[in-house]
């Protein structure tokens, strides 16, 4: 190779490490996250389920059918689907359900609707408490850390799932006597208010951890030097400094409360009907699983993708984030 090669490519080499150099922490985030292809095809499908939800009745309207419109013709002698796969026509994509012959495809859009809104709601709020909890008790330490470190290993010792379940009508009812309207709005409130209480103390500890570190770094003591207040520190120094690990933990929490919500409804204490819902389908589907096999798994596979793919693309953030990542292969 020629020396004017070797000093073209060692320029080139300087101008690549360059403009990395340049680049901001989110910017390099970007970069690494667009480099995992599986990931980019996980939040491609994460996206098509939530327009799916956001414009199910218009969807629905287009293609004529309705999630609450019973269709006895679809239905045989025995209640179950005509035809073959459960009753999947070009009139109901997706087939009807048994016994009601309501159309599979616009219950599964709508059931989406709750699912995503019940799992985006309790996410919020339970990182919002976790964030604020989690920022007081690694930075005041001493008594305060103590006390609220007590009282998360509390929460922890509770059998959650069963309380869930136990607490469901007296804590709806007490819902409903604060002026919320009965039925499936006091419902959506009881398990967002639910993931909320036994779900903030993940995010609490990871919070904790990452302001244990970051109390003690140079921006922090000379902000304390300036004369700077207990929260201004918390909220200019050290809250824009934890953002990687709260978007971790948003796309981490979120398919964790969207299968809480199928869980519930799936035990009979979530949506009620005829309002529909994932968990609710795959609990009347349990009846019929032999005749209509089709009836189990179309909302149980949307229910797994979905899940699946918040999961892929948590790990494909947590990677892009980590400042350790190899920066040499960034384009």
């Amino acid at each position: 190779m020629s020396a004017s090669g070797t000093v073209d490519q060692s320029v080139a080499a300087e101008a690549h490490q360059n403009s990395i150099a340049s680049k901001s922490p989110f910017q390099l985030a970007i970069a690494r996250f667009q480099r995992d292809r599986v990931a980019k095809f996980a939040l491609g499908i994460i996206t098509f389920y939530v327009l799916v939800a956001l414009f199910a009745p218009v969807i629905c309207a287009v293609l004529g059918i309705s999630p609450y419109r019973l269709d006895g013709d679809a239905l045989n002698d025995f209640g179950l689907p005509k035809g073959s796969f459960g009753g999947i026509s070009g009139e109901h994509w997706l087939g009807v359900e048994p016994g009601t012959g309501r159309d599979l495809l616009a219950r599964l859009m709508y059931g989406a609707r709750v699912s995503l809104f019940v799992g985006f709601m309790a996410t919020i709020v339970t990182t919002a408490i976790g964030i604020v909890v989690g920022v007081i008790s690694g930075y005041k330490r001493g008594k305060i850390d103590a006390v609220i470190g007590r009282f998360t290993d509390l929460t922890l010792a509770f059998p959650s799932l069963l309380l869930i379940i136990a607490l469901t009508r007296p804590i709806t009812q007490r819902l409903e006597s604060f002026g919320i309207p009965e039925g499936n709005p006091a419902r959506i409130a009881y398990i967002i208010l639910i993931s909320a209480v036994f779900g903030w103390v993940y995010v609490a500890r990871i919070v904790r951890g990452q302001t244990l570190s970051l109390r003690e770094r140079e921006f922090v003591e000379a902000a304390r030097a300036s004369g700077a207040g207990t929260w201004r520190i918390v909220f200019k120094e050290l809250m824009p400094n934890l953002w990687a690990s709260v978007i971790v933990t948003v796309t981490l929490s979120m398919p964790g409360y969207v299968a809480t919500e199928s869980t519930l409804s799936f035990l009979g204490l979530g949506m009620l009907p005829p309002t529909a819902s994932w968990g609710a389908m795959l609990g009347d589907s349990v009846r019929y699983y032999r005749a209509d096999p089709t009836y189990l798994f179309i909302p149980g596979i949307a229910l797994i993708v979905l899940v699946l793919a918040f999961n892929i693309v948590g790990d494909a953030v947590r990677d892009a984030l980590d400042p350790k990542a190899d920066r040499q292969n960034i384009a």
